[in-house]
């Protein structure tokens, strides 16, 4: 078991890193776009009890959220 846990923790690890590196080239749009949709992800997923639907939903809302968001 301990074996295991290190693995999922490097392995989220890895994939942190890897998330943050991945946006460096994106437009500020893209990023207020990806940001609003995982909001709206876990948004949708409380709002409707961890329903799977709900969170896709969700993303969909927080995406078109997040792309018409202009900064000042």
């Amino acid at each position: 078991m301990q074996i295991i846990q290190k693995l999922a923790a490097t392995t989220s690890i890895a994939a942190l890193l890897l998330s943050l590196t991945a946006c460096s080239s994106m437009s500020r749009q893209d990023k207020n776009t990806a940001v609003g949709a995982g909001i709206g992800a876990v948004a949708g997923s409380v709002l409707t009890g961890g329903s799977a639907v709900g969170a896709v939903g969700g993303a969909a809302v927080g995406g078109v959220i997040g792309n018409q968001v202009k900064p000042k």
